[in-house]
């Protein structure tokens, strides 16, 4: 018995032990996602184009993963999941790069951080997730936390007022998306997933600049080309961070921890940028907060009950 207890004591210490380590990897992808849209900028003042940027940066880590994850990969089998999920991290990280390009870094955050009415949906249709009162609740309140921020006293109407608006919602979506299926795919290596990640966002950048919604303009900088290549190679590291805790963190507690990626931006986009945000938006905001805290809670009742 007493050679059980400590095996039982062992394995508890070890799955707490785990389960620490997952959240510290989503807070510090929270800390890198919060501040990566500087660099981002620097590219946009040189002349480079966003998708263009978002291509070359994930080109850079794609062709790492293949050096560095080459054992991995012989595993490698496709299928729709892998698919999809190469999609959805496209439009989270093109949307994620083009929004705060295009929008108030803050602002465009929040309405990212919608994720958890996106969630709720998603883990109800693909992970077959129980859509209760609770649930009910926190869609309502995302929806009144974004109309806050959205709406606007000459239109009336609380809809997207700029493209960096869109593109933070439709980020948002994405990442919720890629959040379900990251929980979905839980029998395919983190390397493997990320690999997906990083091949959906360059052949939908390749696709956009082919079809003409971009710029094609390549740096002629070696200053610029390693900073490019400085910012895949974060990418290649922090997307792995991530993936390690988003498949060891349930989906809406993720979101949670990722919020703290508001903070951080909003730290760095005074310091760096001088951006302020309003009142308003500081108060829908806070409402889209505390549906991401209360999608946590749901979450806990469910398992209990």
């Amino acid at each position: 018995m007493t050679v059980m207890g400590g095996a039982e004591a062992t394995a508890r210490s070890d799955a707490q032990r785990e389960k620490r380590t997952a959240i510290l990897s989503l807070l510090a992808g929270a800390l890198v996602w919060g501040v990566i849209w500087y660099p981002y900028r620097i590219l946009r003042d040189a002349g480079i184009d966003g998708v263009v940027a978002l291509a070359i940066t994930y080109g850079v880590a794609f062709v790492s993963g293949l050096f560095f994850f080459r054992r991995e990969l012989a595993s490698f089998s496709p299928s729709w999941t892998l698919l999809w999920l190469a999609l959805a991290s496209a439009g989270c990280n093109l949307g994620y790069v083009l929004a705060t390009l295009n929008g108030e870094v803050v602002r465009v955050l929040l309405l990212f951080y919608l994720a958890p009415l996106w969630t709720v949906l998603l883990s109800h249709f693909l992970l077959g997730e129980r859509l209760n009162r609770f649930g009910a609740f926190v869609i309502s309140l995302s929806l009144a936390g974004a109309a806050t921020m959205l709406w606007h006293p000459r239109i009336g109407l609380p809809v997207p007022q700029d493209a960096g608006d869109w593109f933070g919602l439709g980020a948002g979506f994405s990442f919720a998306l890629l959040n379900v299926l990251s929980r979905r795919a839980q029998g395919v290596s983190i390397e493997i997933k990320s690999m997906a990640t990083f091949a959906g966002a360059v052949l939908v950048g390749m696709a956009l600049v082919l079809a003409g919604f971009a710029q094609p303009q390549m740096p002629d900088s070696p200053t610029i080309w390693l900073l490019l290549g400085l910012i895949g190679c974060v990418l290649l590291v922090v997307n792995l961070v991530v993936q390690y805790g988003l498949a060891r963190v349930a989906a809406n507690r993720a979101i949670v921890i990722m919020l703290s990626e508001v903070g951080f931006a909003a730290l760095a986009s005074w310091l760096l940028a001088g951006e302020v945000i309003g009142h308003r938006e500081w108060v829908g905001g806070a409402m889209i907060v505390a549906a991401s805290v209360f999608s946590a809670k749901m979450e806990r009742i469910d398992c209990e009950a």
